[in-house]
């Protein structure tokens, strides 16, 4: 059931799961409970009393999420989220993966429940690209340990590519490749470094690239993108 709903956009898996386990999920007019399985061929399935359809295909969506904006769909303490500048997207969709307030850039979504577990899944080693501005400036024994990764919060993070881009007086701007996906960490190795993280801009997933979409727009993925992501997702997996 709450792969179904993630499939048809309705919210994320786990999102999913909570409105299961609320009631505000019935199936022919009946509640169910976690892991009941459905034929969506003749099951009518509600949300909220409105009929969930099972959609004939999914949509992808690259979002160039702009400084100030929270990766969630809706929050609590009224911030501004990602929901608002995608509300003209015809499918409900939602993020994969985040990117925290203050960084920008590259930002998918998806009503693809899959491909988006797909892409998240820890064992998927898919290469991220941000542009990170630092201050004062960066020597080589700080872009080693960048490099070859360092100890955070208990745990080592792993190798990234990391290169200077530009070298300006108390302003450096790297280009870092990331291959995990953990919370804040640019930001989290730059602070254990001494470093100051004045900007921090996704610009590219695997081989699908930010480009010149401006701040605050969105364009749908092409199907070689969409392809390329699911053969990148797969062939990292091969290589375990």
């Amino acid at each position: 059931m709450q792969k179904f709903l993630a499939d048809c956009g309705v919210a994320s898996r786990r999102k999913a799961e909570e409105m299961i386990e609320s009631g505000a999920v019935r199936v022919n007019g009946q509640t169910v409970p976690l892991g009941t399985k459905i034929n969506p061929d003749t099951d009518k399935v509600t949300v909220h009393g409105k009929r969930v359809v099972q959609k004939k295909g999914n949509t992808y969506v690259m979002l160039h999420k702009p400084r100030g904006f929270v990766t969630t769909m809706s929050d609590e303490m009224g911030r501004k989220c990602v929901a608002e500048l995608v509300e003209n997207v015809e499918a409900r969709v939602y993020p994969i993966g985040r990117l925290d307030r203050e960084s920008e850039g590259l930002l998918l979504m998806t009503d693809d429940g899959a491909f988006a577990q797909m892409l998240m899944h820890p064992s998927r080693h898919i290469g991220k690209t941000y542009r990170v501005t630092v201050r004062p400036s960066v020597n080589e024994d700080q872009i080693a340990a960048l490099s070859t990764g360092m100890m955070i919060e208990g745990y080592r993070t792993a190798p990234a590519d990391v290169r200077i881009v530009t070298r300006e007086p108390e302003r450096v701007v790297l280009e870092i490749v990331l291959y995990e996906g953990r919370n804040r960490q640019i930001r989290k190795m730059c602070e254990a470094l001494g470093l100051e993280v004045a900007r921090l801009k996704r610009t590219a997933i695997g081989n699908v690239k930010l480009g010149m979409l401006k701040p605050g727009d969105w364009r749908m993925l092409s199907e070689k993108e969409v392809a390329s992501l699911n053969a990148l997702a797969k062939s990292s997996l091969t290589k375990e």
